[in-house]
């Protein structure tokens, strides 16, 4: 669970698990102070993390030599319709053409992508 607090600064939010926390902000256009992650950007980056370390376990169970990830993810707002992300994968170390298969299709079934892929309803 995650729990949100208002804090004096227009619209900055810090959120927390109960172990961590960290801050939401908007830009300052948008009459934010620009000094926390913007609320899509928290969704890139649940994706984002959760692809690589997808990479990750997989790489580690099948001993396979990965030595880094990178994960680029943009949730794309053009259409009105549909939530589109698009992604980026960087993988090294000494990796043949079907570890990198491998690797990449442990990420497209990440818990998150799975999550993000259902219909979605809010309980109040």
């Amino acid at each position: 669970m995650i729990c949100t607090v208002s804090k004096a600064q227009q619209f900055q939010v810090q959120f927390s698990n109960g172990r961590h926390s960290a801050l939401a902000d908007t830009t300052k256009d948008k009459g934010g102070g620009g000094a926390g992650f913007r609320p899509h950007e928290l969704l890139e980056a649940a994706l984002a993390t959760c692809m690589n370390m997808a990479a990750t376990m997989y790489a580690a169970k099948h001993n396979i030599p990965l030595a880094q990830v990178i994960t680029k993810v943009t949730l794309d707002h053009s259409d009105s319709e549909q939530v589109v992300f698009s992604y980026s994968v960087g993988l090294s170390g000494d990796l043949t053409v079907q570890q990198k298969e491998a690797i990449t299709s442990a990420m497209r079934v990440c818990l998150v992508r799975q999550t993000l892929s259902r219909g979605v309803r809010f309980l109040d």
